[in-house]
């Protein structure tokens, strides 16, 4: 007879956990009884029972993530072409209209929302941006594989050594810098999953299921502590009164998303109302769509609630985030106009600059990497039989591709349209470019792997839709 089981990899690893269970008694029991010797499971078992680093994980999370990252890869490719488009229009004999345009002011003055269509960029725009952040991060936490902390916690722990070396690297390159130059030490500590897909999609390179997945939460890990920095480092003049307003509109919200109303009509002025608020409060703006984000229900209510909610509404308003808001946020944010070579000479030779570019470069590979071989080295975890060290060096670099929050932190940091202002973004392009082609180089040199890993994960003999290697496994008994 055949005996089915619904997930193989969870089949193996509820068996290997057990027998080391069986284990751990029968020793108990041995010492109980004055015996010294315990029994030990052999090498398969207890290699079952360690935690995999950058696992592939189950077929629904491998096929949602491989859904969002198709539609990422296309929100990268629309930002490269803003942001070239930017450069070369702030660099032609015209340049002039491109600074008259991002410094156009329009927006009701006596609710003091007079800004100009960069600040409507870097403050409305990517509140959109950061809203999708937030279903996605409540998405991963709630229902996804980073729930499992054994899953959790490489993505995590990469994440923030890839935020803490650079950001050191980034301080001691400036201390003793000019006044205030030290404001930017965040900047080069944010990963840019749009940008580094599109990097990805251009070099035509076939990442396994578990790189993919290691990719994007560790951008989701990085999106939130970038929020927590945004919040925390970057908010002056806080005005309590406003921020205590912004909770009735929050509330009221959330009530409604609990419920699982999904009424434009009403949702989207709430949500405009707190994003009113929180802009008024001194918080930044982009704050007010995580919160947003956060509100909203992941798991389904029952079978008859169809798709569930944070889904529902990731759907709807992820294309406008990755084709609208934070395209047009990299056109108004990346036009650095430069007095030909001798000034982008200049701009590299500055502190800020290179601070940023070695925080990019330097610090998220070393960050990442080391982090996770250090986890590896003084845990039971291990790298997944595909996969190599170089393989890790590889994504570590491509996550020094910084781009939409770090041009952000540089505008919180240092006035924007400021000379310091041009320098970060300098720093940020060069940065995230010397980053993409490495990893590139990298990348490409294992690609003739990644196809047989591809090949082989989605292959489907069954005919079933599900590729035979997460799909049923069959025991003939």
């Amino acid at each position: 007879m055949t005996r089915r089981y619904g997930d193989a990899d969870s089949a193996e690893s509820l068996r290997a956990e057990l027998l080391l269970g069986y284990f751990e008694i029968e020793r108990l029991g041995r010492a109980v009884i004055g015996r010294s010797e315990a029994a030990e499971p052999d090498g398969r078992l207890r290699a079952m029972a360690t935690s995999r680093l950058l696992g592939r994980g189950t077929w629904p999370e491998a096929s949602r993530i491989g859904e969002i990252l198709r539609k990422e890869t296309l929100g990268g490719a629309l930002l490269i072409v803003a942001a070239l488009t930017a450069i070369l229009w702030a660099n032609s004999p015209v340049g002039d209209s491109y600074i008259s345009l991002r410094d156009y002011t329009i927006g009701p003055e006596r609710l003091h929302l007079d800004l100009s269509l960069g600040a409507w960029a870097s403050d409305g725009l990517l509140a959109i941006f950061f809203f999708v952040a937030g279903l996605e991060l409540k998405r991963e936490f709630v229902a996804g594989d980073p729930r499992e902390p054994s899953r959790a916690a490489v993505p995590v722990v990469a994440a923030l050594g890839g935020m803490a070396v650079p950001a050191l690297l980034f301080t001691l390159v400036n201390l003793g810098g000019a006044a205030g130059s030290l404001k930017g030490w965040a900047i080069p500590t944010a990963t840019d999953i749009a940008f580094a897909l599109a990097v990805l999609a251009v070099i035509s390179t076939h990442l396994p299921t578990g790189l993919r997945t290691f990719l994007l939460t560790l951008a989701v890990v990085d999106d939130l502590f970038a929020i927590l920095i945004i919040a925390f480092f970057y908010t002056s003049n806080l005005h309590s009164e406003w921020l205590l307003l912004a909770a009735v509109p929050l509330a009221l919200f959330t009530v409604l998303v609990q419920r699982r109303f999904r009424g434009w009509w009403l949702l989207l002025p709430l949500a405009a109302a707190t994003w009113g608020c929180v802009h008024a409060s001194g918080v930044h703006a982009t704050v007010a769509g995580v919160l947003l984000g956060f509100a909203v229900p992941v798991l389904r209510r029952d079978d008859k609630d169809g798709q569930g909610l944070a889904e529902h509404f990731e759907n709807r308003f992820r294309p406008l985030s990755s084709a609208f808001a934070v395209p047009l946020f990299a056109f108004f944010s990346a036009g650095v106009a430069l007095d030909g070579w001798s000034g982008f000479t200049n701009a590299m030779s500055q502190r800020i600059t290179i601070g940023i570019i070695a925080g990019l470069f330097l610090g998220k590979t070393i960050g990442v990497f080391g982090s996770t071989w250090v986890l590896a080295r003084f845990t039971r975890a291990e790298l997944d039989d595909d996969l190599e060290w170089l393989d890790v060096l590889g994504l570590a670099m491509l996550a020094g591709v910084g781009f939409t929050v770090s041009l952000l932190i540089g505008e919180l940091a240092y006035r924007v349209g400021s000379v310091t202002d041009e320098y970060v973004k300098v720093g940020v392009l060069m940065g995230s470019l010397i980053s993409a082609l490495c990893a590139t180089v990298v990348l490409r040199s294992r690609n003739r792997k990644y196809r047989q890993i591809a090949e082989r994960e989605t292959r489907d003999d069954d005919h079933d839709g599900i590729p035979d290697i997460f799909g049923e496994g069959e025991q003939e008994d």
